[in-house]
């Protein structure tokens, strides 16, 4: 198993935090947003990994030289980061999709567990990781489920619609990763491919009647960076204590 984690963006709802500096490399205890998910991987058994840059990319080219422990990491620029969503960046590194994959959103925080959850999980072709909590509010991805079968994915959902929320994890495997590569290159060929997130290939699908399989790791500590009010919750649960700094110490 590889990772792929998409950290292009800036993160313009944290300025002035993210003036020059990329959203995956804010501080989180004694490293980043980006090395804590690479410390994670590799605490997992994950030895490779491709990180897409794009906003001051040189800087977490710069990060990455310092690393001397965890997967073995290349990285793609993606030259179109600030006119383009995530859709983008998943077509960027198609080819590295030749083996089974996660793919990991660059602002999404997670225990060793819970990745731990993650790769345990029943072998299938697309795999989305959820949580459900008590309510929803309009940032969050909600999904609407058939048991563990995913139906539909998108923040538009209604109420009634929602029986969970996509963390920012999906696993790919077997046939699982051609289906995927194959929904990147029509929704590319759209006018609109640009300007989309990969979840909305995944809602596709699951609407044409692929099966999208769901993993729920609810009581899992996780976390997503969006705003300054999302750093602090970040720090909190990951980078203050000592207890965090001991569980999520370099290997």
């Amino acid at each position: 198993m590889q990772a792929i984690i998409l950290s292009a963006g800036r993160g313009s709802r944290l300025l002035p935090l993210t003036t020059d500096l990329p959203k995956c490399l804010l501080p989180i205890g004694m490293t980043t947003v980006l090395g804590m998910q690479l410390d994670t991987l590799a605490k997992a058994g994950i030895k490779k990994a491709t990180i897409v840059t794009g906003f001051n990319e040189h800087l977490v080219e710069a990060e990455l030289d310092k690393r001397a422990h965890g997967p073995k990491v290349k990285t793609k620029f993606n030259p179109f980061f600030q006119v383009a969503d995530n859709l983008a960046s998943c077509w960027m590194v198609r080819k590295t999709m030749d083996k089974d994959f996660l793919i990991i959103n660059g602002d999404t925080l997670f225990s060793p567990t819970l990745l731990e959850k993650v790769l345990a999980a029943p072998a299938a072709d697309i795999t989305v990781t959820i949580d459900k909590k008590d309510q929803y509010d309009g940032d969050d991805m909600k999904v609407t489920l058939d048991g563990a079968q995913l139906l539909s994915i998108g923040k538009t959902l209604t109420p009634q619609q929602t029986q969970g929320e996509s963390i920012g994890m999906l696993r790919f495997m077997g046939e699982g990763r051609g289906i995927f590569k194959n929904e990147l290159k029509r929704r590319m060929r759209n006018e609109d491919g640009t300007k989309s997130w990969y979840l909305s290939a995944i809602d596709h699908l699951a609407k044409s009647g692929v099966r999208i399989n769901t993993t729920n790791i609810q009581g899992e500590t996780w976390a997503e960076l969006d705003t300054p009010e999302d750093y602090e919750i970040c720090r909190n649960l990951f980078g203050t204590s000592d207890m965090a700094r001991k569980r999520f110490a370099v290997i």
